[in-house]
Formats: C-alpha cells, structure tokens, sequence
C-alpha cells in the first residue's frame, strides 16, 4: 500500500486525512453512478469514506497488492447505501452500520468455496460455489477485485458486489439474514417496530416470489429473461441485497422492475 493509505489504516481508528484530490476525482469518474450524485452528497461521501478507510484494514490474497485506488473504490461503493443515514454535520456516523467488523480481504477475482448441507434425511451433500463476495456475521468482508473493479460498466445490470455485501452487513445488524434491517418504530407509520418489520417483510416477500416466478418462466417456458441478478432467486435475504444493488446502481431500471419497493427503499435510505 502506498503512504497515504498506510497514514489512514494505522493506527485504526486515528483522525482521517483528507483524500487526495486527483485520487478522488479519478475514482469517481471511474464509477458514474457515484459521480450523477449532486454536490452535497459527493462531499458527504467523501466525508464517510475518508472515515470508513480510517477504520478498516485491508489484506489482499494471491499475490493481489492493495492500492490506494482499490482501497478507496470499495470505500465509496460501501458507504454509498449510508450517504443519507447520519446527521447533517456528522454523516460518518452512520459507519455504525459496520461496526462488527474490521477486515476486508480482496482477491484477484472469484473464488471457489467448498460448502457442505445436510437434507431433511440427513445425507450430506458437497459442492463448490464460485463467490465474488462474501459477509460473515460479525467477521470480515470478502470481495472480488474484479467485480469492485467492473463495477461502474455493470451498473446496467444493476449490479454491484460492494453493495451487495455491505447490505448483508446491515440485514445483519440484528443478527438474522432475513432481508430486513433492524427498523425503528414509526417507520412508515408504522406504530411499533415490530409493525415496521411484519409491513417490510410482506412488501419485500410478495416481490421475491414475483421475482421467483419470473425466472422459473424464463428458464423453464422460454420467457423473458431477468433484469435482476438471478441469484436473488435463492432466499429473501438475498433478493434484498441484489435489489439494493439495483436501488442504488441504475435506479431507473429498478423503478421499472421493482417500482413497488421504492417507497420502502426511500423511506429507509433516505430518510
């Protein structure tokens, strides 16, 4: 890593140093879903990620070095879904979100990793999923540099890795992958947050299983394909990631293709 990077990861938690401006305009230019934000806001996503960098480490595998540019390419995408989460004059505030966790560990590109499932019978079966990221409750962050790297030309599929794991993080936050982040009561109208949570739930339910129905038309009947990752297909925790993707990368598209998710989206990420 380069001097500058070193000077804001160690010691951890020291007061962030400013990003230097070639580095950020660069970075931003490279990822036009963050550059289409207005002033204000690229000045409080560097703000957050200037503190973001401040407090986590990053370790690079397989040979993979760790540059400034990389560092500070997840550190935007990964604090883009905060933007709107902190106080006016204190939005790093919102890094809360991700306070479970220190590392970030970045590989070259995808990575085979074996998993292992027990059926109803009990018969264990064993297979290898290919991973461009990965979040572990309360443990590090696991991305490929590739897909951070890629990020700016797949935002029109709505796709973004970053993203995508850091919103596990924050479906984590009250210890259940379950697609929905913890709510507070009034959310929506709701009364309490138990409310808030039951009205998420069936919102974000009612679109998965739409969602699902789609790709079963489309793979088994020859319908249309998908706009959406596929993958979101596989659990609702994991449809609320790859929307977010969407929410956040190419908009547009989303409100075509989950229009009815936006008002919820909007009332918890920009609140």
């Amino acid at each position: 890593m380069f001097d500058w990077l070193r000077r804001r990861l160690r010691p951890r938690g020291s007061a962030p140093q400013a990003i230097p401006e070639a580095l950020w305009h660069t970075t931003l230019a490279h990822y036009p879903f963050l550059a289409a934000l207005d002033r204000a806001e690229r000045q409080r996503l560097r703000r957050l990620a200037s503190h973001f960098l401040a407090q986590k480490e990053f370790q690079g595998t397989s040979g993979l070095v760790v540059s400034d540019a990389m560092a500070l390419a997840v550190a935007v995408q990964a604090c883009r879904p905060l933007l709107h989460l902190g106080p006016p004059d204190a939005p790093e505030a919102a890094l809360r979100w991700y306070d479970d966790f220190v590392g970030i560990v970045m590989h070259p590109d995808e990575v085979l990793a074996q998993r292992e499932i027990t059926d109803e019978h009990g018969v264990v079966h064993r297979y290898s999923e290919a991973l461009a990221g990965e979040a572990m409750e309360g443990g590090p962050v696991m991305l490929s540099w590739r897909d951070v790297d890629q990020a700016g030309a797949s935002a029109t599929q709505g796709y973004n890795v970053v993203i995508h794991e850091f919103i596990h993080k924050m479906d984590l936050r009250d210890g259940e992958a379950d697609g929905c982040p913890p709510l507070p009561a009034g959310f929506m109208g709701a009364p309490t947050a138990r409310a808030a949570r039951a009205a998420w739930l069936k919102q974000l339910l009612a679109e998965y299983e739409r969602f699902r129905e789609q790709l079963i038309v489309a793979e088994r009947f020859g319908g249309a394909p998908v706009w959406l990752d596929p993958y979101g297909a596989t659990a609702p925790d994991e449809f609320f990631a790859v929307a977010c993707e969407a929410y956040f990368v190419n908009r547009p598209r989303f409100l075509q293709e989950l229009a009815p998710l936006a008002p919820m989206f909007d009332a918890f990420f920009q609140p």
